[in-house]
């Protein structure tokens, strides 16, 4: 393997940093990750019931194709802000673009519950998915630069598991509050996450280090796009993507498929719990992703997290004509590698790249994959009739994990070696 170039100075020693800013700084990046990902999964488990409020009495296929471009825009968004708000970390510095992009899917999530019709969900849902984009690339960013690199992988990990908090959060607050405007006044508490940081966060020695040295001030797009960082740039988009696209395919559209398993009645509950069960499952892995690591090396904890996703997607939509309890714990086991992927990848990417385009290479290969991943929930929705069910459309995409496992098996021989890996 080819040794990874480490970064530059850093103009402020670890040692110098206490443990008490470190637990503020964790914190507020823990939370922020995590509503996030309750403002991610809050439409996919109200879906029905705000497409039937908006649209009213609409046939089967055109809800899901209005259902299709509410989520795929959401990702869209996503996409968009994590490459922009990347660059905007190495151009501005990590706690200006964590604390605007915390603000904006704030923003946007409360106005998404006042939107008169769905045309302005989807553009609210848009901007949300903007900011959320942000929030995931410069926490990641800045916690890794600012945690000494002994338990650098184990807090990444923990971090990871913000997001299933809020996948659980999300299904939690299905079940309990039935109205979905009144669910995404939840913006509110992001908004005020983001003041709380303007107060007590510094911004990064890495970085201010980096911004300091007038030699370092190129355009990071430039730089990015270098032959020096193609490989690792190739390597971790497809790594990254494989595994997104998967995932977003099945809990964007993992609510309405329980829902077309029971015809006796609304499925609200059994919608609730699996999201609850999915949060939980990913909340548990993402927290273990660290030992994983330390125990086993990086390759070895990617390619059974692909391996195990692949086959419980198959047998999660291919053996369940009917809805039974046992659909609980296969969601809960498929989630459990879902969680333990994400603290392992964010772990892995942002050590291929240095300082001046960390945020910047980070952005591009969490985001890149999620343009397809926008494309394949959006077809989702509109293949449904055509493949025969919810099932059989979301295994189809599901079988990206397969090809995100060959990437694993052959594109890492060769990729840069970060810490944990053996």
């Amino acid at each position: 393997m080819s040794t990874l170039v480490v970064d530059e100075p850093v103009a402020k020693p670890q040692t110098d940093i206490t443990v008490a800013y470190r637990v503020i700084l964790f914190t507020i990046c823990f939370f922020s990750s995590a509503f996030g990902g309750t403002v991610s999964t809050l439409m996919s488990v109200y879906l029905p019931v705000v497409v039937k409020d908006l649209q009213g009495n609409l046939p089967p296929n055109e809800i899901n194709s209005i259902s299709g471009y509410i989520n795929a825009l959401f990702i869209f968004g996503w996409a968009l802000g994590g490459f922009t708000w990347g660059v905007i970390s190495d151009k501005m510095g990590r706690k200006a673009a964590l604390l605007m992009a915390i603000g904006c899917y704030g923003v946007f999530t409360i106005l998404t519950g006042q939107m008169p019709n769905w045309w302005g969900v989807v553009l609210c849902r848009f901007m949300s998915g903007f900011g959320v984009g942000g929030v995931l690339v410069t926490t990641i960013t800045l916690v890794s630069e600012v945690w000494p690199a002994k338990s650098k992988a184990v807090i990444i990990g923990i971090l990871s598991i913000a997001f299933p908090v809020g996948i659980f959060s999300a299904g939690l607050i299905n079940y309990v509050v039935s109205s979905w405007r009144s669910g995404f006044m939840i913006g509110i508490i992001p908004l005020a996450l983001a003041l709380l940081g303007a107060w007590l966060l510094a911004e990064s020695p890495g970085w201010l280090s980096y911004r300091n040295d007038i030699a370092n001030r190129n355009n990071p797009i430039n730089k990015l796009l270098s032959p020096v960082h193609r490989r690792e740039l190739i390597v971790g988009s497809l790594t990254f993507g494989t595994m997104l696209i998967g995932l977003w395919a099945i809990f964007s559209w993992l609510p309405t498929w329980v829902q077309s398993l029971i015809t006796t009645h609304d499925a609200a509950k059994e919608r609730g719990l699996s999201m609850m069960f999915l949060g939980m499952g990913g909340l548990t892995g993402g927290f273990l992703s660290g030992w994983l690591v330390n125990l086993l090396s990086l390759r070895r904890s990617m390619l059974i997290c692909f391996a195990v996703c692949a086959g419980m997607s198959f047998i999660l939509f291919k053996t369940n004509a009917t809805f039974s309890p046992v659909i609980y714990a296969e969601i809960a086991i498929l989630a459990l590698f879902f969680g333990a992927s994400q603290g392992v990848l964010s772990a892995y990417i942002p050590q291929l790249f240095s300082t001046g385009i960390r945020a910047t290479a980070t952005g591009f290969c969490f985001n890149i994959g999620r343009i397809f991943t926008a494309t394949a929930v959006l077809f989702v929705g509109i293949l449904v009739s055509a493949l025969g069910g919810y099932g059989n459309a979301i295994f189809i995409f599901s079988l990206i994990f397969i090809v995100g496992l060959l990437v694993v098996l052959f594109g890492h021989e060769k990729s840069g070696k970060v810490k944990g890996e053996r």
